[in-house]
């Protein structure tokens, strides 16, 4: 199967590479970085170009049989401030993609959408995929619009899609910035010798899932025929108090921890029911989060040659 991952290089689209490799498949990346936690991986096709430039974009999908499309150009804590930028540089884009991939037939897509912010403030737990979609921010809507317009083009044209809407992925190689990811932001302020901040009494639940059970699903998701939109998380809520334990746990030391008042615009309770995927695509999560966050602090502990010294 030849392959295009958009956004290749990032921090789940690097596991999806690996997931693709390992499962026999040709890889090529369109990003607009090069690799920046380990060398280029040999035979893997990269073109270091940005998402906007149609021209490359149809040169990169040209004979591939899946796009992975895992590109966000924002976050959902700072996306409202520039509504705009997130329509023009993600939905705008996107639609170009999809004309793209319709010109190219027996091309299917995957797409990385949200298991969070699409629902807003969730009305059951765990979520099933049927939800009502209320986002209350700009990067939930945007991939609420984008989700429209592959079913749209899909009752149109005959678009071959799977959405996924990911919970909280976790795990080496994500980017340590404190604007998404709280393990990732925890363990690396660790490594710094910086203490943690909790917004809230640590009562917040969330689904966390380890990034190689999301690159497996991505993978089996474009191995497969199905169409649709589906869930991807741990399917298990675990409170933010509960994610300190095992980060302590994991790093065998004392943690400073500055419990901060609660923010207004927190939600306090996301789950996904991930029963759909378990039944479509024969997967399951296969890494607790002891486990994650283990393995997750032993990567980032390592040296690293050429590592940034803020990464």
């Amino acid at each position: 199967m030849k392959t295009l991952v958009l956004g290749g290089t990032g921090f789940i689209g690097t596991s999806v590479v690996d997931c693709l490799l390992a499962a026999g498949h040709q890889v090529r990346v369109l990003s607009r970085s090069a690799e920046r936690f380990r060398s280029p991986v040999p035979g893997v096709d990269y073109r270091l170009v940005d998402f906007s430039d149609i021209p490359a974009l149809v040169e990169a999908v040209a004979g591939v049989d899946v796009v992975f499309h895992l590109i966000s150009t924002t976050v959902p804590s700072t996306s409202n401030r520039a509504p705009v930028f997130d329509i023009e540089s993600n939905l705008v884009n996107t639609v170009h993609l999809l004309n793209i991939i319709r010109e190219s037939p027996g091309c299917r897509l995957v797409y990385l959408s949200s298991g969070g912010t699409v629902f807003g403030v969730p009305q059951q737990i765990p979520i099933p995929e049927e939800h009502p979609l209320q986002p209350i921010c700009s990067y939930g809507i945007i991939k609420v619009a984008i989700e429209n317009y592959l079913h749209m083009y899909h009752e149109l044209y005959g678009l071959n899609y799977v959405a996924l809407r990911p919970s909280n992925p976790y795990g080496p190689r994500q980017g340590h910035y404190g604007v998404q990811g709280i393990i990732g932001t925890f363990l690396n302020k660790i490594r710094k010798g910086e203490g943690l901040e909790v917004w809230g009494d640590g009562s917040l639940v969330r689904d966390f899932i380890y990034i190689d059970d999301l690159a497996a699903l991505c993978v089996k998701a474009a191995e497969s025929d199905q169409v649709g939109v589906y869930n991807a998380g741990s399917g298990e809520g675990l409170s933010i108090k509960e994610v300190v334990d095992s980060i302590q746990g994991a790093v065998q030391q004392p943690l400073p921890v500055s419990w901060q008042e609660g923010r207004s615009f927190d939600v306090p309770q996301v789950v996904l029911d991930i029963s759909k995927a378990r039944q479509d695509f024969d997967w399951h999560p296969q890494t607790d989060l002891a486990s994650g966050i283990s393995s997750t602090w032993q990567e980032l502990s390592k040296p690293k040659k050429g590592r940034r010294h803020d990464d």
